[in-house]
């Protein structure tokens, strides 16, 4: 699997670490951000479908 690095502000990384560990919605950070990009591109397709710009995609 590629890694990727970026920069994050440290408000947007403490928030996420919060959803972050044992009994909580995420294992790691790392997979607290690759659901964040899913859902973002899952978001992004559905309104590209109703501007007509992925015919015959769904």
């Amino acid at each position: 699997m590629p890694k990727v690095s970026l920069d994050m502000p440290a408000e947007i990384l403490e928030d996420l670490k919060i959803h972050v560990g044992d009994d909580r919605k995420f294992v790691s950070v790392a997979d607290a951000i690759r659901t964040a990009c899913r859902k973002m591109l899952d978001q992004l397709d559905e309104i590209d479908v109703r501007h007509g710009r992925m015919e015959g995609r769904n």
